[in-house]
């Protein structure tokens, strides 16, 4: 390592996961049968990447633990929150992904993981009906029991660190609502009135792991860290927040793809994105107000990365204004497929002299397998930046992230390139590690 000033990463890190579905039970199970050595954890950046360190002859390609202290994954101590009382195991058996002889071997401790009870409003995920759900007369009341639970968990389980991590379902859209989301005194204040309008569950999970100094990292398209007042409240606890909702397939591969079409300076028409999944994120995704939330996330993506203001010849044509490429995107509820998500994509191109030709992907992806590995990159990387006195938003995270933050406020864009997005992350990582941070991003 070079010369850094991040703190060792010594101790337990207590990571408290809210929601012990699919992604979650994926997420433990695959840690906790990486440290018995009975499965490797492909698709972890944090566990295989290697980055550049240096130029000409003194140039090394190191993995992230030797640039920077990383936690190990033997350090690792999981909590969960969740509206249904089955412990880890019983959830990771309920929600198939895994096969059985992936689950038992690390049995003993998955039943040792049971849900504290969450902080629930059946308003925000209306297909949900578990009831293991905290008795909070207001918002403010669902912040304070929170706080309550990280401290007792820290304590209990001897932890030097905690991470909060949300892997729970969409919540319906919560537009910005500037008089209540743009300083931390009204949103307080918001919370304390119980404003259940504007004050999401979400944010009283993240509110609350702030305030007791452990990073949140929003996995879903909720709106949640993504206001003023959040990253007011990072600044003033000096914590990392990052977000929001995790890149697993259709995007990751949009936000692969897409630059190269931009890069070979081709023309799109449209893209139609459509997808089936029948695990229960699919169930709430089927409800509109919760669908509304993820399709703002997924569109974004693609706009960032072809612009038509910068090439019109390109990119200005195809929807009903004449102004800008169509682009769609449609998700359905579609209950055999259980967590094995189908993505389709097509994309229609045009190329010299105009002429159209056609790309049709079809990503049969496993949602929380490609989930899973994203949860421990996050969750190790927001500690490293935690211990470096990195605070506020996290943009070198945008790589894991569908719907990257930014500060919108200020006329920010948040960056979607795939390989811009690499960049960021490679360059944190030697900066944090006491190297020059010198990749450019063009």
């Amino acid at each position: 390592m070079g010369k850094t000033n991040v703190k060792p990463a010594e101790g337990k890190l207590g990571i408290l996961i809210v929601g012990c579905g699919a992604v979650s039970t994926t997420f433990m199970t695959g840690v906790l049968m990486t440290r018995k050595g009975l499965t490797k954890p492909v698709g972890s950046m944090t566990q295989y990447d290697k980055i550049r360190i240096g130029k000409g002859d003194d140039k090394k390609y190191l993995p992230y633990s030797e640039v920077v202290s990383m936690a190990k994954l033997s350090d690792i101590v999981f909590g969960t929150w969740d509206v249904y009382p089955q412990n880890a195991y019983q959830a990771a058996m309920y929600a198939e992904v895994l096969k059985e002889k992936d689950i038992e071997p690390v049995r003993d401790e998955l039943e040792k993981i049971v849900p504290m009870k969450a902080a629930f409003d059946k308003n925000y995920a209306k297909r949900l009906d578990g009831d293991n759900v905290k008795d909070c007369k207001t918002r403010w009341e669902m912040v304070e029991a929170l706080r309550e639970d990280i401290r007792s968990f820290k304590q209990a389980n001897d932890c030097a660190r905690i991470v909060v991590l949300w892997a729970a379902s969409t919540e319906i859209f919560v537009p910005v609502e500037e008089s209540v989301h743009y300083k931390l005194a009204d949103l307080e204040a918001a919370m304390k009135a119980d404003d259940r309008e504007h004050v999401a569950p979400s944010m009283c999970y993240a509110y609350a792991a702030l305030s007791e100094g452990a990073p949140f990292i929003m996995g879903a398209p909720n709106t949640t860290v993504d206001i003023p007042a959040m990253w007011e409240l990072a600044e003033k606890t000096q914590m990392p927040i990052a977000g929001k909702d995790f890149k697993t397939g259709q995007t990751l591969v949009k936000s692969g793809f897409a630059p190269i079409i931009g890069t070979r300076c081709l023309g799109l028409s449209g893209w139609f994105s459509t997808n089936i999944l029948g695990n229960r994120d699919g169930l709430v995704l089927d409800e509109p107000a919760n669908f509304r939330t993820k399709e703002v996330s997924k569109l974004s993506t693609l706009e960032t990365i072809l612009k038509p203001e910068i090439q019109p010849d390109l990119y200005g044509h195809g929807n009903d204004e004449d102004t800008q490429y169509y682009h769609k995107v449609r998700i359905n509820y579609y209950p055999p497929r259980n967590d094995n998500k189908e993505g389709w994509d097509n994309i229609d191109i045009f190329g010299w002299m105009g002429y159209p030709m056609q790309i049709k992907i079809n990503f049969l992806c496993r949602d929380s397998i490609l989930a899973a590995p994203l949860c421990l990159d996050l969750c190790l990387l927001s500690d490293l930046a935690a211990r470096a006195g990195r605070y506020g938003i996290q943009r070198f995270l945008s790589f894991f992230l569908k719907s990257p933050m930014h500060d919108y406020t200020q006329g920010e864009e948040a960056v979607n390139h795939l390989y811009q997005q690499y960049t960021m992350l490679k360059n944190a990582i030697r900066e944090m590690g006491g190297y020059e941070p010198d990749e450019e991003i063009d």
